[in-house]
């Protein structure tokens, strides 16, 4: 598996079947994804053990990575004067996003219907407000009540979460409904004219920048008032 991270190869000719020669950017690409392939290449088969060790394996990478990710985020904003919670929404839910980005763009290119793209998406989100959530509130929990050092009740401050909750639940909505209005009136959630797929791309990143702006907003205080 190591030898296959190392090895550069091109891409496969759809109609002969046949393996081009790599091109300057397949060469870029390579040196620039070179240490995650080798990293990730340590990862067993899926054939072994009916895939078990490779999801534990796989979890354990995401789960260090993920705590490398918001540490470094949460130094770099630091640095540069951000809160936590500005960092948290930004550039740690940029970078733990974006693989479930890019999983959906290929979801959509692949597949006939729009279910794995959004089930995808929706997917995501729920085991990291269910399962990112609960465990490690229930393992706090658990440590504070029993562990010698603990402080027997556990307890987390709220901050500026109940704000943008609910902020972020009506621009969800609003995407839902603009969902449904496709599917009633344009036959379906995605695709359709390029000038319609670009406006609907364009709205889902206002969405998410009106999100960002007014957070952030509230956070530093200046919506206390509203």
């Amino acid at each position: 598996m190591q030898k296959d991270a190392l090895t550069l190869s091109g891409a496969v000719d759809d109609e002969t079947g046949d393996e081009t020669p790599p091109s300057g950017a397949d060469s870029f690409m390579h040196a620039l994804s070179l240490f995650w392939k080798l990293q990730f290449a340590l990862i067993p088969p899926e054939a072994w053990g009916m895939g078990w060790p490779a999801f534990i394996t796989s979890l354990i990478f995401i789960g260090i990575w993920t705590a490398i990710v918001g540490e470094l985020a949460s130094l770099f904003g630091c640095v540069i004067g951000l809160g936590d919670a500005i960092t948290a929404i930004t550039f740690v839910a940029l970078g733990t996003s974006l693989p479930d980005t890019f999983a959906s763009r290929l979801a959509t290119l692949h597949d006939e219907h729009a279910d794995a793209a959004i089930g995808n998406i929706t997917g995501s989100n729920s085991v990291n407000v269910f399962l990112g959530l609960g465990i490690p509130w229930i393992i706090g929990a658990l440590y504070h009540r029993y562990a010698p050092s603990g402080k027997g009740q556990y307890d987390v401050p709220a901050g500026s979460l109940a704000f943008s909750v609910a902020l972020f639940s009506c621009l969800a909505g609003i995407a839902i409904i603009t969902l449904l209005l496709r599917r009633a009136f344009a036959g379906g959630e995605l695709g359709g004219s390029r000038k319609s797929t670009r406006l609907l791309s364009l709205f889902f990143v206002s969405l998410w920048v009106i999100y960002i702006v007014l957070a952030s907003l509230n956070d530093k205080g200046y919506l206390a008032d509203l």
